[in-house]
């Protein structure tokens, strides 16, 4: 009999297929005491676990390239913290065993992330991947991860560790459903990458059984379990439709009635330009320069690498758009040699602009490298800060910006409620605006992006969050200037066209996600995204905002 369960939909598509669970790995290992003469020998065994763990997952990043290679990278880099290994040491030098060492020092360091605030917390599902990497190499144990299987199957999980959703073959993975995450997890963002539909945050799934037929919509959120006959012919059907709705819209977007919305990417560096290009974005919306910086956290990068970076992606799209947001350090993503590491909650202390007014070398170096990679291109070069709270915090960007001699144009992202609230006040001393609705969600809701148990609150469909990217829209056509979506927000098809309605000027998103959001726009008029983003604001949750745009867009 069917039955129909709701999570969260994370990456758009159909996929039906029998349930597989992910493999486990034995997590905690014996406590035993060793001898003193083994310590030694101990502190090496577990020194090579490390690297060999931290050289696998750069591997598998660099058979996976773009946004996944960004995310491994910087778990290599957890697993080789140094004061990780320190404790390590010191736990192996009074008695523990190597595998015993790793697995306490980390727990000790998973309190700390889980208690230090938001952002430091929603990394605990990727410390436990690593530890579990470690643990199981010392122990001489199976890996856990993706089934062995001959044919295609929906994958079940707790969670997906960046390492496994990086390296899911689209061929017989159909598609994933776990428990925890939220939309803008790790999982979340790499499923939309791969194009393979995901559902997240479904409590329970753990429950169903090996073998059971679901049918998985990454739209919706839906999980029919045992679908009949019929409501697998209409799923597919629906899927068939939006495929060839795809293969046929081409070129810029614009809704029905000709008003353009500049679709642009979301790119972490030149690894992700392939992808965008192909999926016919016009320029880039977000361009995440801390990846950069990631790759050493002990020291900024030299002035000839970030030109020779940011000079790739500029060139990819001459007579484009491309915006880079500088350097945003701190809470999840914190640089030994820019953050504080003794704030209590680093979510809500010195990151993004902050960090960088804090240590103004690091950003006149930024900017300085921004110039020379644009100069005598043709592409229209926009840079904006991180965190931006008022008036002051864009003034002292934009200054910045001049005194570098930067020729571009200067903006502020609204990521912290205080910014929407303000925006007019902002862009007295900016020329733009980009909303970062994942962190504005976040900071609004006070819920973290990463707990699935708050995921309702994450939802950007939320009335309240809407009502913030109306002020700020409203402040910028006030200005006259722009205001475009750069967070995950834009990468629902339904979302965009009410974010089009309460008059966002350009959407960036994953450039997988372009393809959806294009053919959806096209379909629709300008008033028809403004009737169903009146309708989306009138609501009193996500949920009902979502149903009523669904009914006007549709016709209802």
């Amino acid at each position: 009999m069917q039955t129909t369960l709701r999570g969260v939909g994370v990456s758009h598509g159909v996929a039906i297929g029998e349930v597989r669970h992910m493999g486990t790995a034995v997590l905690e290992p014996p406590a035993k005491q060793i001898p003193a003469e083994d310590a030694e020998r101990e502190q090496g065994r577990a020194r090579q676990a490390v690297e060999a763990v931290a050289a696998d997952l750069i591997a598998r990043g660099n058979l996976a390239g773009g946004e996944a290679q960004h995310v491994l990278e910087a778990q290599a880099m957890m697993a080789q913290d140094p004061e990780l290994m320190a404790d390590v040491d010191r736990r192996i030098a009074v008695g523990s065993s190597a595998e015993r060492g790793v697995y306490d020092a980390f727990a000790s360091y998973r309190a700390l992330l889980a208690g230090a605030g938001e952002y430091l917390a929603g990394r605990v599902a990727d410390l436990d991947d690593v530890r579990n990497r470690i643990v199981a190499r010392l122990l001489g144990v199976p890996m856990p991860g993706v089934p062995d299987s001959d044919e295609p199957y929906v994958l079940i999980a707790r969670d997906l560790a960046p390492a496994d959703t990086a390296l899911l073959d689209p061929a017989l993975v159909l598609g994933f459903v776990t428990e925890e995450g939220g939309p803008t997890s790790h999982s979340a963002i790499l499923a939309r990458a791969l194009g393979v539909p995901a559902v997240v945050a479904l409590p329970g799934a753990g429950e169903l059984a090996e073998g059971t037929v679901v049918a998985v919509d990454g739209s919706t959120g839906e999980i029919f379990v045992e679908p009949s006959p019929e409501k697998r012919a209409a799923l597919e059907g629906a899927a068939a439709a939006r495929k060839a709705a795809l293969s046929a819209s081409t070129g810029p977007g614009a809704t029905s009635d000709g008003h353009k919305v500049p679709l642009l990417a979301n790119v972490g560096g030149p690894g992700d330009v392939p992808a965008a290009l192909e999926a016919g974005a016009e320029g880039v919306g977000l361009f995440r320069t801390e990846f950069l910086f990631l790759d050493d956290s002990a020291k900024a990068p030299s002035q000839e690498k970030q030109v020779e970076a940011y000079r790739k992606v500029l060139e990819a799209f001459p007579e484009g758009r491309v915006v880079v947001r500088v350097l945003d350090a701190g809470a999840d993503k914190p640089l030994d040699f820019l953050t504080p590491t003794d704030e209590p909650n680093p979510a809500l202390g010195v990151r993004g602009l902050r960090t960088l007014l804090d240590h103004p070398d690091v950003l006149r170096s930024q900017l300085t490298a921004l110039a020379e990679a644009a100069e005598g291109l043709p592409v229209y070069l926009e840079v904006m800060a991180p965190m931006v709270a008022d008036r002051i915090d864009a003034k002292a960007f934009a200054d910045a910006c001049r005194d570098a001699g930067l020729q571009a144009k200067f903006g502020a992202m609204v990521e912290i409620p205080s910014a929407a609230l303000r925006a007019r006040s902002i862009l007295q001393e900016v020329e733009f605006l980009s909303l970062g609705t994942n962190d504005l969600a976040q900071y609004t809701f006070a819920a973290d992006r990463q707990v699935g148990a708050v995921s309702r609150l994450q939802d950007p469909w939320q009335p309240a969050l809407l009502d913030l990217v109306s002020l700020s829209a409203e402040a910028a056509a006030a200005e006259g200037k722009s205001c475009g979506v750069c967070g995950e927000a834009a990468s629902d098809p339904l979302l965009a066209c009410v974010l089009t309605g309460l008059g966002v000027t350009s959407l960036s998103m994953g450039a997988a996600s372009i393809p959806y959001v294009r053919a959806t726009l096209a379909k629709h008029t300008l008033a028809q995204c403004e009737r169903a983003a009146a309708a989306a604001r009138a609501a009193d949750s996500a949920e009902e905002a979502r149903l009523a745009a669904q009914a006007v867009l549709s016709g209802e």
